[in-house]
Protein backbone atom coordinates (compact mmCIF):
# COMPACT_ATOMS: atom_id res chain seq x y z
CA UNK A 1 0.00 0.00 0.00
CA UNK A 2 1.69 3.13 -0.75
CA UNK A 3 2.41 5.84 2.17
CA UNK A 4 -0.41 8.68 2.67
CA UNK A 5 1.55 11.47 1.13
CA UNK A 6 -1.47 13.69 2.30
CA UNK A 7 -3.79 14.23 5.39
CA UNK A 8 -7.53 14.19 5.80
CA UNK A 9 -8.10 17.54 7.60
CA UNK A 10 -11.39 15.83 8.84
CA UNK A 11 -10.28 12.58 10.00
CA UNK A 12 -9.28 13.12 14.00
CA UNK A 13 -10.29 12.42 17.54
CA UNK A 14 -12.47 15.09 19.02
CA UNK A 15 -12.94 15.51 22.91
CA UNK A 16 -16.14 17.25 24.01
CA UNK A 17 -18.77 17.78 27.12
CA UNK A 18 -21.55 15.70 25.12
CA UNK A 19 -22.33 13.37 22.36
CA UNK A 20 -24.69 15.30 19.48
CA UNK A 21 -26.70 14.55 16.84
CA UNK A 22 -23.71 16.31 14.44
CA UNK A 23 -21.46 13.79 16.21
CA UNK A 24 -23.07 10.83 15.31
CA UNK A 25 -23.97 12.13 11.67
CA UNK A 26 -20.32 12.48 11.35
CA UNK A 27 -18.45 9.58 12.78
CA UNK A 28 -21.40 7.30 9.93
CA UNK A 29 -20.70 9.66 6.82
CA UNK A 30 -16.92 9.51 7.92
CA UNK A 31 -16.02 13.21 7.90
CA UNK A 32 -14.55 12.11 11.61
CA UNK A 33 -12.77 9.35 13.35
CA UNK A 34 -13.99 9.34 16.72
CA UNK A 35 -15.34 11.53 19.26
CA UNK A 36 -14.77 11.11 23.30
CA UNK A 37 -16.74 11.93 26.52
CA UNK A 38 -14.00 12.61 29.17
CA UNK A 39 -15.87 11.73 32.33
CA UNK A 40 -19.11 10.01 30.91
CA UNK A 41 -19.94 8.11 33.85
CA UNK A 42 -18.27 9.43 37.32
CA UNK A 43 -16.05 7.53 39.40
CA UNK A 44 -19.06 6.00 41.58
CA UNK A 45 -21.33 4.67 38.97
CA UNK A 46 -17.40 3.16 37.28
CA UNK A 47 -16.74 1.59 40.70
CA UNK A 48 -20.49 -0.24 41.36
CA UNK A 49 -19.74 -1.19 37.60
CA UNK A 50 -16.54 -2.91 38.90
CA UNK A 51 -17.99 -4.54 41.98
CA UNK A 52 -20.84 -5.97 39.48
CA UNK A 53 -18.74 -7.44 37.16
CA UNK A 54 -18.24 -10.91 39.57
CA UNK A 55 -21.91 -11.28 39.65
CA UNK A 56 -21.18 -11.94 35.57
CA UNK A 57 -20.60 -14.95 34.00
CA UNK A 58 -17.42 -14.17 31.71
CA UNK A 59 -15.32 -16.41 30.08
CA UNK A 60 -12.73 -16.17 27.57
CA UNK A 61 -12.69 -16.61 23.36
CA UNK A 62 -11.29 -20.05 21.80
CA UNK A 63 -7.66 -19.12 21.55
CA UNK A 64 -7.58 -21.09 18.52
CA UNK A 65 -9.59 -18.15 16.83
CA UNK A 66 -8.63 -15.16 19.64
CA UNK A 67 -4.70 -15.99 20.07
CA UNK A 68 -4.74 -12.70 22.74
CA UNK A 69 -6.62 -13.21 25.71
CA UNK A 70 -9.73 -11.64 25.79
CA UNK A 71 -12.24 -11.53 28.58
CA UNK A 72 -15.97 -11.27 27.55
CA UNK A 73 -19.41 -11.35 28.45
CA UNK A 74 -22.24 -11.00 26.61
CA UNK A 75 -23.24 -12.70 22.66
CA UNK A 76 -21.67 -10.50 19.64
CA UNK A 77 -23.91 -11.53 16.79
CA UNK A 78 -20.49 -11.77 14.75
CA UNK A 79 -20.01 -14.84 17.03
CA UNK A 80 -22.54 -16.81 15.67
CA UNK A 81 -22.15 -16.29 11.95
CA UNK A 82 -21.84 -19.24 9.65
CA UNK A 83 -19.12 -18.95 6.46
CA UNK A 84 -22.62 -18.16 4.14
CA UNK A 85 -23.00 -15.23 6.18
CA UNK A 86 -25.68 -16.26 7.98
CA UNK A 87 -27.00 -16.13 11.70
CA UNK A 88 -26.67 -19.19 13.64
CA UNK A 89 -30.14 -18.23 15.56
CA UNK A 90 -30.61 -21.46 17.78
CA UNK A 91 -27.07 -21.31 19.34
CA UNK A 92 -27.47 -17.12 19.05
CA UNK A 93 -30.86 -17.23 20.77
CA UNK A 94 -29.97 -19.30 23.65
CA UNK A 95 -26.86 -17.14 24.46
CA UNK A 96 -29.03 -13.91 24.36
CA UNK A 97 -31.47 -15.08 26.48
CA UNK A 98 -29.15 -16.49 29.00
CA UNK A 99 -26.86 -12.90 28.98
CA UNK A 100 -30.36 -11.09 29.65
CA UNK A 101 -31.13 -12.99 33.07
CA UNK A 102 -26.97 -13.11 33.86
CA UNK A 103 -27.49 -9.51 33.42
CA UNK A 104 -30.74 -8.97 35.45
CA UNK A 105 -28.91 -10.83 38.13
CA UNK A 106 -26.06 -9.08 38.83
CA UNK A 107 -28.07 -5.95 39.25
CA UNK A 108 -25.86 -3.21 38.09
CA UNK A 109 -26.91 0.17 39.31
CA UNK A 110 -26.68 2.27 37.80
CA UNK A 111 -26.62 0.38 34.59
CA UNK A 112 -23.69 1.82 32.20
CA UNK A 113 -25.31 0.62 28.94
CA UNK A 114 -28.75 1.85 29.59
CA UNK A 115 -27.06 5.02 30.94
CA UNK A 116 -25.19 5.27 28.10
CA UNK A 117 -28.12 4.71 25.45
CA UNK A 118 -30.17 7.13 26.94
CA UNK A 119 -27.67 9.79 26.27
CA UNK A 120 -27.04 9.12 23.12
CA UNK A 121 -31.23 8.58 22.39
CA UNK A 122 -31.30 12.20 23.66
CA UNK A 123 -28.48 13.64 21.66
CA UNK A 124 -30.07 11.57 18.66
CA UNK A 125 -33.18 13.47 19.50
CA UNK A 126 -35.21 10.00 19.98
CA UNK A 127 -34.33 6.57 22.31
CA UNK A 128 -32.17 4.17 20.83
CA UNK A 129 -33.93 1.20 21.01
CA UNK A 130 -32.71 -2.40 20.72
CA UNK A 131 -32.50 -3.84 16.97
CA UNK A 132 -35.15 -6.71 16.35
CA UNK A 133 -34.66 -10.16 14.23
CA UNK A 134 -37.82 -11.84 13.46
CA UNK A 135 -39.63 -9.39 16.40
CA UNK A 136 -37.50 -10.33 18.88
CA UNK A 137 -35.33 -7.74 20.15
CA UNK A 138 -30.95 -9.00 20.34
CA UNK A 139 -29.25 -8.54 23.33
CA UNK A 140 -27.06 -4.94 23.33
CA UNK A 141 -24.23 -4.13 25.66
CA UNK A 142 -21.03 -6.34 26.25
CA UNK A 143 -18.08 -6.33 28.14
CA UNK A 144 -14.66 -6.88 27.41
CA UNK A 145 -11.67 -7.07 29.43
CA UNK A 146 -8.69 -6.70 27.00
CA UNK A 147 -5.35 -6.30 28.98
CA UNK A 148 -3.44 -7.97 25.87
CA UNK A 149 -4.36 -5.77 23.00
CA UNK A 150 -6.84 -6.89 20.55
CA UNK A 151 -5.00 -7.12 16.80
CA UNK A 152 -6.08 -4.94 14.11
CA UNK A 153 -9.95 -5.43 12.16
CA UNK A 154 -12.76 -3.83 11.68
CA UNK A 155 -16.23 -4.47 12.18
CA UNK A 156 -19.41 -3.98 9.79
CA UNK A 157 -22.61 -5.99 10.18
CA UNK A 158 -23.36 -5.54 6.65
CA UNK A 159 -20.36 -6.99 5.45
CA UNK A 160 -20.79 -9.88 8.27
CA UNK A 161 -24.34 -10.35 7.01
CA UNK A 162 -24.77 -9.28 3.55
CA UNK A 163 -27.91 -11.03 2.81
CA UNK A 164 -29.59 -8.41 6.18
CA UNK A 165 -29.83 -9.79 9.26
CA UNK A 166 -31.81 -7.27 11.35
CA UNK A 167 -35.51 -6.44 10.30
CA UNK A 168 -33.94 -2.69 9.91
CA UNK A 169 -31.90 -1.78 7.29
CA UNK A 170 -28.85 -0.16 9.13
CA UNK A 171 -26.88 2.45 7.03
CA UNK A 172 -24.12 3.21 9.03
CA UNK A 173 -22.16 1.63 12.10
CA UNK A 174 -21.15 3.18 15.03
CA UNK A 175 -19.09 1.39 18.20
CA UNK A 176 -19.52 2.79 21.70
CA UNK A 177 -17.46 1.96 24.18
CA UNK A 178 -17.14 3.06 28.19
CA UNK A 179 -14.07 2.72 30.59
CA UNK A 180 -14.88 1.45 33.72
CA UNK A 181 -11.12 0.19 34.46
CA UNK A 182 -7.88 1.80 32.81
CA UNK A 183 -4.51 0.53 32.99
CA UNK A 184 -1.85 2.99 34.59
CA UNK A 185 0.00 2.48 30.90
CA UNK A 186 -0.96 1.22 27.75
CA UNK A 187 -4.74 -0.14 26.43
CA UNK A 188 -4.55 3.03 23.76
CA UNK A 189 -7.07 2.00 20.61
CA UNK A 190 -6.09 3.16 17.06
CA UNK A 191 -8.25 4.06 14.42
CA UNK A 192 -6.95 4.50 11.10
CA UNK A 193 -8.36 5.68 8.01
CA UNK A 194 -8.67 2.53 6.19
CA UNK A 195 -12.10 0.34 5.19
CA UNK A 196 -11.76 -3.59 4.01
CA UNK A 197 -10.31 -3.58 0.60
CA UNK A 198 -9.64 -7.34 -1.35
CA UNK A 199 -6.23 -6.59 -1.45
CA UNK A 200 -6.02 -6.73 2.79
CA UNK A 201 -6.30 -10.39 2.71
CA UNK A 202 -3.10 -11.20 2.24
CA UNK A 203 -2.27 -9.93 5.82
CA UNK A 204 -5.00 -11.98 7.85
CA UNK A 205 -4.43 -12.64 10.99
CA UNK A 206 -6.38 -15.10 12.90
CA UNK A 207 -9.69 -12.81 13.60
CA UNK A 208 -8.14 -9.82 12.17
CA UNK A 209 -5.05 -8.53 9.98
CA UNK A 210 -1.25 -7.71 10.95
CA UNK A 211 -0.57 -4.28 10.58
CA UNK A 212 1.36 -4.23 7.16
CA UNK A 213 -2.78 -3.40 6.20
CA UNK A 214 -3.05 -0.01 7.74
CA UNK A 215 1.04 0.45 6.33
CA UNK A 216 1.25 4.34 5.70
CA UNK A 217 -2.55 5.01 6.65
CA UNK A 218 -3.54 8.06 8.29
CA UNK A 219 -4.68 7.14 12.63
CA UNK A 220 -5.73 8.86 15.56
CA UNK A 221 -5.07 7.34 18.88
CA UNK A 222 -7.76 7.36 22.26
CA UNK A 223 -5.86 6.60 25.45
CA UNK A 224 -8.07 5.32 28.03
CA UNK A 225 -9.45 7.09 30.89
CA UNK A 226 -11.75 5.91 33.37
CA UNK A 227 -15.45 7.02 33.01
CA UNK A 228 -14.37 7.99 29.72
CA UNK A 229 -17.11 7.29 26.56
CA UNK A 230 -15.76 6.81 23.28
CA UNK A 231 -17.59 6.73 19.62
CA UNK A 232 -16.11 5.45 16.66
CA UNK A 233 -16.94 4.16 13.15
CA UNK A 234 -15.54 0.62 13.79
CA UNK A 235 -15.96 -0.24 9.97
CA UNK A 236 -12.65 1.58 9.62
CA UNK A 237 -9.74 -0.56 10.88
CA UNK A 238 -9.05 -0.35 14.49
CA UNK A 239 -6.93 -1.89 17.11
CA UNK A 240 -6.03 -1.93 21.28
CA UNK A 241 -2.64 -2.03 22.16
CA UNK A 242 -1.63 -4.51 25.17
CA UNK A 243 -2.70 -2.72 28.93
CA UNK A 244 0.95 -4.51 30.95
CA UNK A 245 0.02 -1.61 33.75
CA UNK A 246 -3.56 -3.39 34.77
CA UNK A 247 -7.36 -4.08 33.90
CA UNK A 248 -9.12 -2.21 31.00
CA UNK A 249 -12.33 -3.15 30.97
CA UNK A 250 -15.23 -1.52 28.90
CA UNK A 251 -19.12 -2.02 28.62
CA UNK A 252 -19.71 -1.51 24.68
CA UNK A 253 -22.28 -2.33 22.10
CA UNK A 254 -22.17 -1.21 18.29
CA UNK A 255 -25.22 1.30 16.94
CA UNK A 256 -26.58 2.69 13.96
CA UNK A 257 -29.67 4.69 12.07
CA UNK A 258 -31.49 2.95 10.03
CA UNK A 259 -33.23 4.01 6.35
CA UNK A 260 -36.27 5.35 8.62
CA UNK A 261 -33.94 7.36 10.98
CA UNK A 262 -34.59 5.34 14.30
CA UNK A 263 -31.05 4.72 16.07
CA UNK A 264 -30.90 1.17 16.63
CA UNK A 265 -28.33 -0.75 19.16
CA UNK A 266 -26.90 -4.71 19.67
CA UNK A 267 -23.61 -6.01 20.01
Amino acid sequence: MPATTALDPLFTALDTEAFTDRHLANLAAGTLAAVRVPGFLDTHTCQAALKALDRLPTADYDPQRVPTRIVRFGPALNGYRDKEGRLGADRYWLAAEAARAAWHRAGLRPDPVAVAMARLGSAWGAAVVPTTIGGRAVFGGTLREINAGALVHYDDINREFPAGVFDQDVVAQLAFNVWVAVPEMGGATTVWRHRWEPADEQHREAYGYRTAAVGGCQQVRVIPRLGDGLLFNPVNFHAVEPAPGGRRIAFAFFLGPTTTGQLIAWS
